[in-house]
């Protein structure tokens, strides 16, 4: 596996956190989000589109996200996102489960006791 295949991987298996992170910044939409990702990596990771709308269905289904029609009055109506008080719990979990995760692999990858 290529090393770019192995970080998207192990990004794609916290998309939640990532998600809910950004929503709780404040509500967004779909593009919006996508934009702001792709920001915070500083362009190192780009979610997909089909990718960020199963995982929005998924969160909204788990009831971390609730949507709502905007009203713009040009263009198309967009569909907004606002992270729930159960989402915000659940990021809180996942940021202490990867903080947990992560400080393991630190120990494991570190067990020579040499920094790299």
């Amino acid at each position: 596996m290529a090393a770019r295949d192995a970080v998207s991987d192990l990004i794609r298996g916290n998309i939640d956190a990532i998600i809910l992170c950004t929503l709780s910044r404040g509500d967004s939409y779909g593009y919006e989000i996508l934009k702001e990702v792709a920001e915070t990596s500083q362009g190192q990771y780009e979610m997909k589109e089909p990718s960020l709308y199963t995982c929005l269905k998924r969160l909204e289904n788990q009831a971390f996200v609730e949507s709502y029609w905007g009203d713009e009055t040009q263009g198309a109506r967009r569909k907004y996102y606002r992270i729930t008080p159960a989402g915000l719990k659940e990021l809180r979990e996942a940021t202490d489960r990867w903080v947990r995760v992560r400080d393991i692999i630190d120990k494991l990858l570190n067990q020579n006791g040499g920094d790299r």
